[in-house]
C-alpha cells in the first residue's frame, strides 16, 4: 500500500526523557488526527541505557548508582526488547508510523522487518554488507551487531525504533549485555569501513531509502544543524557572541549601515513603516508606571515595534527576573550578561502594575535565567498568584523560556494555572542553531506538548519570526509540527534587525505570504494563527486568545 507522505526531522542531540515525550506527542497527534502524515524523528542522545519490556535490569553490569560516574542515565521504557545503549555518535530513529492492519492485528513483525530493510539499504550505500539474522532482531555484520531495534505499536501507530552505531564510544556497551545477547559482539559503521563516518552521511542514506522501503510517495524533510567540526564555518550566533554583540562590549568594529541598510539587505517596504507616537497620554502613563514600580518590559528591552500602539492603549508585557539574559540569540536586543540577584518583591509590584492598568489580560515573560536551579519558574508562579489576588478576573499569559528541559520547572508554572502558556519556537528547524544559543527545536516542541498534558484546558501558544533566511515551505512544515504536538495558537511576525551588529534581515515577507500562513494553519486545524508583518508574541494577545477559544 502506497502512503502519501512522511515528514522526517533531524533534531540533533536531545536528552532521552524529552525525546520520549516528544515522540509520544507525535504519536498522540497521529492517533487523534492532529497529524495526517507519518513522522520519522532522527536524533542523538547523551549517554543513556534503556530497558525494554523484556528486560528487568539484570543485564546492566554496573550498579545504577554508578551510572553518574560515566555520565549516563537509565530509563525503563515500553518498547520491546531488553537493554541497549544510546549515546553520541549513534543515530537513533523513531518512526511514528501508521502500521498496516492484518486480520489478526497490526503488522508489528512486518514493521520491524521493514526497519531492518531500511538500515541494511542505508548501510549498503556506505559500503557495509549487513543482514538480519533468523530468530534475532536488529542488523548484523561479520563483526557483530551494528543496529538495534525495539518498537511498540499502540492504537495502530508505532513508537520507538532503531539505533545505528555510526561512530559511538563502544566501551559503553561493555557495561551491559546488549539486548540480553551475551555471545555476540557489537560494532560500528566507522569500525567496519575503517574511517570516521559522520552522522549526516547516515541520515542522508536513511532518507534515501525510507520511501521505497515503507511505500511513501513523498518525503518532506527538515534537518537541523549537524555538529561543526574542525575547519568548518562557525555558526553566525557564535561569531556574534565572540564579537561581544549581546554584551554591549563589542570587540570588533560595528558593521557599516548605509542609509540604515547593511550590505545585501533589502529596503524596508512601505508596509513595515511604523509611526512613533510618544506623546499620547496612554504611552506616557504606562512608561511612568513601569518606572515607579521598577519593572522591566520586553516592549522596551527587545525593541518591539508595537510599543507605541500597545502602551497608548494601556497594555504592555512585563519582563520578570531582571534585564540581563544568560543566553544570546541573533535576533534579540535583550542584553546578555551576568544577571543580578532575584528580586523577591517583583511579583507583588508586577501585580500592582497589572491592577493599576486595569488589565483583563496580563502577559508575563522573562529573560533566560540558566543560573537559577528552576530557571525562574517560581517567580512566574508567584507573580500569577499575586495577580490573581489583586485582579481575580484577569487572564494571565506567560511567555516562558525552555528551563533547559526541566519538567519540574514547567510543572511549577503550570500548577499556577495560567490561561495561556507561550513558548516561542522562534524559527525553523534548519536555522535553530544558527540563531539561538543553548536552544533546541525538539526541546521546544516537547515543552509545548508537556504543557498541554499538564493542563489540557490551558491554551498552548508559540511564535515564529520570519525573514531570517527560512523558506515559506519550512514555515509550513513547522506549522504542521506544532499542530501535531498540540499547539493551539501561533504568532508569526517579521524580523527587524535591532542594531547593525545583529543578524541582517534576509527578506521582508509580503503580507500575502502571511495570509498564506494563516490559511495553512486553518487547513491544518490550528485554532488560530495570528500572522502579519508587525505581529509579536503578545501583540493583540487577548483578542488572539478569544479567537482561538471560539
Amino acid at each position: 500500500m502506497t502512503k502519501a507522505q512522511v515528514r522526517a526531522r533531524w533534531l540533533g542531540r536531545l536528552p532521552y526523557a524529552e525525546a520520549w515525550d516528544l515522540q509520544k506527542a507525535f504519536w498522540e497527534g497521529r492517533v487523534l488526527g492532529r497529524a495526517a502524515d507519518d513522522y520519522l524523528l532522527l536524533l542523538e542522545h547523551p549517554h543513556t541505557y534503556t530497558v525494554g519490556r523484556n528486560g528487568d535490569g539484570s543485564n546492566l553490569l554496573i550498579a545504577e548508582s554508578m551510572l553518574g560516574d560515566i555520565d549516563a542515565e537509565i530509563h525503563y521504557v515500553d518498547r520491546g526488547g531488553d537493554i541497549t545503549y544510546h549515546g553520541p555518535g549513534q543515530l537513533v530513529g523513531y518512526p511514528v508510523f501508521a502500521v498496516p492492519r492484518l486480520p489478526n492485528g497490526f503488522d508489528m513483525v512486518g514493521h520491524v522487518r521493514r526497519i531492518e530493510q531500511l538500515i541494511i539499504a542505508a548501510l549498503g550505500d556506505l559500503g557495509v554488507a549487513a543482514w538480519p539474522e533468523e530468530g534475532l532482531t536488529g542488523v548484523w555484520t561479520d563483526r557483530g551487531k551494528v543496529a538495534a531495534i525495539g518498537v511498540r505499536v499502540s492504537r495502530g501507530v508505532s513508537m520507538h525504533g532503531f539505533a545505528i552505531n555510526v561512530d559511538p564510544d563502544l566501551s559503553y556497551f561493555g557495561k551491559i549485555v546488549p539486548c540480553g545477547i551475551a555471545d555476540r559482539d557489537v560494532t560500528s559503521i566507522s569500525e567496519l569501513v575503517g574511517r570516521q563516518v559522520r552522522i549526516e552521511e547516515v541520515v542522508e542514506a536513511v532518507l534515501a531509502h525510507i520511501g521505497p522501503v515503507f511505500g511513501f510517495s513523498d518525503l518532506e524533510a527538515q534537518l537541523g544543524a549537524f555538529a561543526r567540526g574542525s575547519g568548518r564555518e562557525p555558526f553566525a550566533v557564535d561569531r556574534m557572541v565572540t564579537a561581544g554583540v549581546f554584551s554591549g562590549e563589542a570587540t570588533t568594529d560595528v558593521p557599516v549601515a548605509i542609509n540604515g541598510l547593511l550590505p545585501g539587505e533589502p529596503r524596508r517596504p512601505e508596509w513595515m513603516r511604523i509611526k512613533a507616537d510618544i506623546s499620547s497620554d496612554g504611552y506616557r502613563d504606562v512608561r511612568r508606571l513601569m518606572r515607579s514600580k521598577e519593572l522591566n518590559t520586553v516592549c522596551e528591552e527587545a525593541g518591539c515595534p508595537n510599543i507605541y500602539e500597545c502602551w497608548a492603549s494601556g497594555t504592555g508585557t512585563l519582563m520578570l527576573l531582571g534585564d540581563k539574559c544568560t543566553r544570546a540569540c541573533a535576533f534579540c536586543d535583550v542584553q546578555t550578561g551576568r544577571p543580578g540577584e532575584v528580586d523577591r518583591e517583583e511579583p507583588e509590584r508586577a501585580a500592582e502594575a497589572v491592577a493599576a492598568m486595569g488589565l483583563r489580560h496580563a502577559v508575563l515573560t522573562s529573560v533566560n535565567r540558566d543560573d537559577l536551579d528552576d530557571g525562574g519558574a517560581a517567580i512566574f508562579a508567584e507573580t500569577i498568584d499575586r495577580i490573581r489576588d489583586l485582579v481575580p478576573d484577569c487572564d494571565v499569559e506567560v511567555l516562558i523560556p525552555d528551563f533547559k528541559g526541566d519538567r519540574d520547572a514547567l510543572d511549577t508554572v503550570m500548577a499556577a494555572k495560567p490561561e495561556v502558556l507561550n513558548h516561542n519556537t522562534e524559527t525553523v528547524l534548519r536555522l535553530q542553531r544558527e540563531v539561538r544559543t543553548a536552544a533546541n527545536y525538539g526541546r521546544s516542541l516537547a515543552l509545548l506538548a508537556r504543557a498541554k498534558w499538564a493542563n489540557p484546558t490551558c491554551t498552548v501558544k508559540s511564535g515564529l519570526i520570519v525573514g531570517m533566511g527560512e523558506t515559506e515551505a519550512e514555515i509550513m512544515a513547522t506549522l504542521a509540527d506544532m499542530r501535531a504536538v498540540g499547539v493551539d495558537l501561533i504568532t508569526i511576525g517579521q524580523y527587524l534587525r535591532p542594531t547593525p551588529r545583529h543578524r541582517p534581515v534576509d527578506r521582508y515577507v509580503h503580507p500575502d505570504e502571511f495570509q498564506r500562513y494563516s490559511a495553512e494553519g486553518e487547513r491544518l486545524g490550528i485554532p488560530h494563527v495570528e500572522a502579519g508583518p508587525l505581529v509579536r508574541s503578545s501583540y493583540h494577545a487577548a483578542e488572539s486568545l478569544e479567537t482561538a477559544q471560539q
